[in-house]
């Protein structure tokens, strides 16, 4: 999408001019000749970018900027500037102001400075989207997503959720399968029930008969108490199989009657006890196929396969990420008391980049840490600085030197030191270029340090 830009200057040639140059760059340009007639296309969904001639009849660049302010205070405003209002645009910048740009000025200067600006607003735009897009996926939560594949998922949850039949869901680990059967249980009139939930293969053969059985006193060496079962404990409720391939033999055979019969007899008892529950089974591999189904009973797979759910990975649903991550962001800044990190590029690059193995439970953690402020983010390269074809070699090499000593500074918010050390030239040569450049250093830095400009 083009971008639109705000073009205001009551000089009606330098108004054609420079919207000319914008419009070359692949901006759409709006020229206006007052500030008044700029602010009424302005609201917090404007989408684009602020440039502003300082002095101007009438309301002035630095009374636009304010008015701004009141509308959205995020949307980027540059201020182009003659010499005398240069200390007037260091100020503005100090109150909020993007950036400003002395007369005259090369052409690739202003392009740069609105190419950056546009970025900042759409990065701003998109964390609003997707926080409130996160805000009102609160009741599909955590299944949040807006690509076809989860609202089909979702639909079919519902459509499912207050019958009895079995489901066999699949999906990597980390996708989610446990959030699946959390929201059948809690959709379904069994919601009142208890939702009990059993990971297969994180128990030993000679425990999981009885965690999901029970067991009666003198079962087996050990059995002080009696034990209530886990298929027993959830009868009105959900019972949650996890892992389920990676269940014994033994049990299976067990655990198919239980299901056929809807009924259970606790070791050390021959004591039959009806059951009512409804089970929902997770596998990390396609049961479908034998080579991944191996010792797993064939039996027992297709009586669980009533209904089979299948979560796709985080890979395969790409667009969903940055909507998930400004979800997790947004409940662990409240639950560490931070304040939530805005969408930067480097953190959309990582996002988008990354092949998240472990699904929904790794982009979770990572969004935890990037609260926590210990996730470091690679730099993210800046666009190589556009140079127009006109002026000898050296005018050409010194506006790009100037345009990387103005990156430099902002990257540092305007540090001396560390610019210095970025740059790898000494204080005084540092100094030189600034005022051959007519950089003000002071531009880039909040905050006056003592420092010449």
């Amino acid at each position: 999408m083009t971008m639109p830009v705000l073009l205001v200057d009551d000089d009606r040639q330098l108004l054609h001019a420079t919207a000319q140059t914008l419009e070359l760059a692949g901006f759409d340009v709006t020229p206006f000749g007052a500030a008044t007639d700029a602010l009424a296309r302005i609201d917090r969904t404007f989408a684009g970018v602020v440039v502003s001639d300082i002095r101007m009849p009438g309301m002035d660049g630095l009374q636009m900027f304010e008015r701004i302010g009141g509308i959205d205070p995020e949307v980027p405003v540059i201020l182009v500037t003659g010499h005398g209002d240069i200390p007037t645009a260091v100020k503005a910048i100090q109150d909020g102001v993007y950036d400003f740009i002395a007369k005259p000025f090369p052409a690739e200067r202003l392009i740069q400075c609105v190419h950056r600006a546009a970025e900042k607003r759409g990065l701003v735009l998109e964390n609003r989207r997707l926080r409130e897009a996160a805000r009102q996926a609160e009741d599909d939560f955590p299944l949040i997503g807006q690509t076809p594949v989860m609202d089909r998922l979702r639909q079919t949850l519902r459509q499912i959720a207050d019958t009895d039949v079995d489901v066999l869901v699949t999906g990597e680990t980390g996708s989610g399968k446990e959030v699946v059967a959390r929201l059948l249980h809690g959709w379904s009139r069994r919601s009142k029930g208890s939702f009990v939930a059993l990971n297969c293969g994180a128990l030993p053969e000679q425990v999981i008969e009885s965690e999901l059985f029970g067991h009666e006193p003198g079962a087996f060496t050990g059995a002080q108490k009696k034990r209530i079962g886990r298929i027993e404990h959830s009868s009105d409720g959900t019972l949650f199989l996890d892992e389920l391939e990676s269940m014994p033999l033994s049990t299976q055979v067990q655990l198919l009657r239980v299901l056929e019969m809807r009924e259970v007899t606790p070791l050390g008892t021959n004591e039959v006890r009806p059951v009512d529950i409804r089970v929902v089974a997770a596998a990390k591999v396609d049961l479908a196929d034998p080579e991944q189904r191996k010792t797993f009973r064939e039996d027992l797979y297709y009586r669980l396969n009533v209904i089979s759910l299948s979560i796709p990975p985080l890979r395969e649903r790409r667009d969903d990420i940055p909507l998930l991550f400004s979800y997790f962001a947004e409940r662990a800044a409240q639950r560490f008391q931070r304040d939530v990190p805005a969408l930067s590029a480097g953190i959309l690059r990582h996002l988008a980049d990354h092949d998240w193995p472990g699904n929904v439970r790794e982009l979770a953690h990572f969004a935890e840490r990037t609260v926590l402020g210990v996730t470091p983010m690679p730099p993210v390269a800046s666009a190589p600085p556009v140079l127009d074809a006109g002026g000898t070699l050296p005018e050409r090499l010194e506006r790009l030197e100037a345009e990387i000593i103005r990156d430099t500074l902002s990257t540092h918010g305007g540090d001396v030191q560390e610019t210095i050390a970025a740059l790898g030239i000494p204080r005084k040569t540092f100094y030189d270029k600034l005022q051959r450049h007519g950089i003000v250093r002071r531009a880039f830095s909040g905050k006056a340090d003592g420092e010449n400009p």
